[in-house]
């Protein structure tokens, strides 16, 4: 169903994490529906239990995409990792509905906000890899988790990407952080579109494809009244409704970049 004038995009956002679907936990789960609403548009609740003829037929009906954070960590055999001590146990069905959607999302051109879980998900989607455990694996990093008892920390972060500076109005932000891993080697059609200081990939932009795809390692969901943030969700909805009046022209680059990808799973 295209996006129409005068019709609120409709924006699929899948469960964090299939305990917390099984078991109502919502509290996390609704900054994101909320953030959708508040820039203009319908969130549209997704299932992790979705059949794959569901699944698709879902895709397809919606106009943009968020994928949200999530506690579990990627399966790290996708991106040639071995486990590692410090890894959460991975969510399978929330990667198999990241997939599918990405790979609706890519090829049809419709724009997906990826942030933090989500961010790491769309760089192994297309055969990226990841920093397993920041504080382990990379000397002299800076507190990207909190830590202490606390649920996120703040940083800088430097941004590369001219788009993405637009949206913050300078080439520089200050945004909260919740993570133990990152982005290591960007994957196929994704460049880096913003750095913390001590290096690690804060941001990822799509540059493959006829549609917009922005992956975020900070949480702008959480950032109440921030104008970046808000940018952020009024640029996936702004994409939304200029994506339902796109031609239907694949790109064969983005169609053989999600070919590819959905071998290497």
């Amino acid at each position: 169903m295209p996006a129409r004038k005068n019709r609120r995009p409709r924006i699929g956002v899948p469960w964090r994490t299939s305990v917390e679907e099984a078991q109502g936990r919502r509290r996390a789960y609704e900054r994101y529906l909320r953030a959708v609403r508040e820039a203009g548009g319908e969130p549209v609740e997704i299932s992790l239990s979705l059949a794959p003829v569901e699944l698709k037929r879902m895709a397809e009906s919606l106009d943009g995409f968020v994928l949200p954070g999530s506690p579990a960590d990627v399966e790290p055999r996708r991106f040639g990792g071995a486990a590692h001590a410090q890894n959460a146990n991975p969510d399978k069905r929330r990667e198999y509905t990241d997939d599918g959607l990405l790979d609706q999302a890519l090829v049809n051109g419709k724009p997906v906000l990826a942030i933090c879980y989500g961010a790491q998900l769309l760089n192994v989607h297309q055969r990226g890899t990841l920093v397993q455990d920041i504080p382990s694996e990379m000397r002299n990093a800076m507190d990207h988790d909190g830590g202490a008892g606390r649920s996120e920390s703040l940083h800088p972060v430097r941004i590369q990407s001219g788009q993405l500076a637009e949206l913050a109005g300078s080439s520089s932000a200050r945004v909260n952080s919740s993570h133990h891993q990152s982005v290591d080697k960007p994957g196929q059609g994704l460049r880096v579109a913003a750095r913390a200081p001590d290096g690690v990939i804060e941001a990822l932009e799509w540059t493959a494809g006829p549609g917009w795809a922005l992956g975020v390692q900070w949480h702008p969901e959480r950032m109440a009244n921030d104008p970046f943030a808000a940018a952020l969700f009024r640029r996936l909805i702004k994409e939304a409704q200029g994506a339902g009046r796109r031609p239907k022209r694949h790109s064969e680059k983005s169609r053989s970049q999600v070919r590819r990808s959905k071998r290497s799973r």
